[in-house]
């Protein structure tokens, strides 16, 4: 596995030098709201980043603070009324990626209790949603997003 911290995948896709899925969906002052840079089994797997490069949320300046509570239910209610997800979890790790970035991960009725909560991120390649399918899901989200 490549290193995402040299060159950092956030500043890149914060930049747009580098396209998840879906691209970049919103912004925020000091937040940019995009698709997961990773193969996904969860459609509408969104993450919040700071536009500026800081280590954790301790370190967002306080407009990016403010903003984040707000913005991070925004897209949970979104996941929730334009994909059907019955629950959306909220992490942020940063054990991986050293840029802030706030995972906001949809559950849905179909999905397997092994890849409920942390789980998401043990998907394995057999359970990963084709790409089309995660940038349909993203688009919705984006449309919801700027309303």
């Amino acid at each position: 596995m490549s290193d995402v911290n040299e060159p950092c995948l956030g500043c890149a896709v914060v930049a747009g030098t580098t396209r998840p899925v879906g691209g970049v969906l919103a912004r925020a002052p000091g937040l940019v709201v995009h698709g997961v840079a990773a193969p996904s089994a969860l459609p509408g797997w969104l993450v919040i980043s700071s536009e500026r490069h800081v280590r954790a949320w301790y370190e967002l300046d306080d407009e990016g603070a403010r903003e984040l509570g707000p913005l991070a239910a925004r897209v949970m209610r979104a996941q929730r009324e334009v994909l059907g997800a019955e629950h959306a979890y909220a992490f942020a790790i940063g054990d991986v990626l050293r840029h802030f970035h706030l995972h906001l991960v949809p559950r849905f009725a179909q999905t397997p209790r092994r890849l409920w909560g942390r789980g998401a991120f043990d998907a394995t390649e057999a359970d990963h949603l084709p790409a089309s399918e995660l940038e349909a899901a993203a688009q919705a989200l984006a449309g919801a997003l700027t309303r």
